[in-house]
């Protein structure tokens, strides 16, 4: 069963040889500083123009972007986007206590022999001192990614926090630890253990054409509304135009019918030429306008 953070922490500054809070011993060494603008720092600390000493029993929860701590004995902790870690003193000299609550951090620099790391299942403790190269994921649920990277990483010693179970890490390798359990273990790991890779932008050429420039900014489908996807147009059917003219003269007494026209269309269309049907009265319409013109241009007869 998983535990809170703070209980862990507080079974551990007992085997870790207690912790040096800023009351109760004067002038206590600094274990590090960030930058304020980088996270959110809570516990023992002095703030100095942008950056933060890290006195004692510091909690530091990165905003969101990653949160670089530089560690007063040498090398960096990285603190992964929104993370919680903790950071506090371990036994005499040197060492230090690492805490991740949740989130990821990547630690680099030489070890010591009382460094222990935490988290809110696991406790590691170094067995050979080395160059840290380490990466650790905790994921909702529990799930804790361990990356040991580096020929000269330090080995591993891993407890859970209530049981006898343990399980060694050596340099070079990477693991998962399903809920957190030492009795779970997936030791072909693919994914990284430390933060995300940033997104790297899509550089567009100053003479890009609109199109390209559109799906560099939108490397998703667009709506159709944007202008940045094509709709196809269906052919609308060919239209037929129908004239009917009047003719005189000799013999011309009835209307006379022309053809249907078919208006230009882009694709081919097969028009009837059959007349339509006439409808009911139109002849004697038809007769009576016939003779009208007849009798304008032939008067007398």
């Amino acid at each position: 069963m998983r535990v809170g953070f703070a209980i862990v922490v507080a079974g551990m500054m007992v085997a870790a040889g207690g912790v040096r809070g800023v009351a109760q011993q004067a002038g206590v060494q600094a274990m590090g500083s960030v930058a304020t603008r980088d996270a959110l720092v809570t516990g023992g600390l002095e703030v100095d123009g942008d950056r933060a000493r890290l006195m004692s029993n510091v909690g530091v929860t990165a905003r969101d972007h990653a949160a670089a701590i530089a560690l007063e004995r040498g090398g960096e902790v990285l603190v992964c986007a929104t993370s919680e870690f903790h950071l506090l003193h371990s036994g005499t000299g040197n060492g230090l206590l690492f805490g991740l609550d949740r989130g990821a951090v990547e630690l680099r620099g030489g070890s010591e022999a009382q460094d222990v790391i935490l988290t809110p299942d696991i406790r590691f403790n170094v067995e050979a001192k080395g160059s840290y190269d380490l990466r650790v994921r905790v994921a909702r649920g529990g799930d804790t990614c361990v990356e040991n990277a580096g020929a000269g990483s330090p080995v591993l010693m891993l407890h859970e926090a209530f049981s006898d179970a343990s399980y060694r890490v050596m340099p070079g390798q990477r693991v998962l630890f399903e809920h957190g359990s030492l009795r779970e273990v997936v030791d072909n790991e693919r994914s990284g253990c430390g933060c995300p890779a940033a997104e790297v932008p899509a550089v567009v050429a100053a003479n890009a054409s609109p199109a390209q420039k559109a799906a560099a900014e939108h490397p998703f489908p667009a709506a159709e509304s944007a202008g940045l996807a094509v709709t196809a147009v269906e052919a609308k059917p060919a239209e037929v135009e129908s004239t009917e003219t009047l003719s005189y003269g000799a013999g011309a007494g009835a209307v006379a019918k022309t053809e249907d026209v078919p208006v230009p269309v882009a694709a081919p269309v097969v028009v009837s030429t059959a007349p339509p049907a006439t409808p009911p009265g139109a002849h004697s319409i038809a007769h009576s306008i016939g003779r009208f013109f007849h009798r304008l241009f032939h008067p007398g007869s």
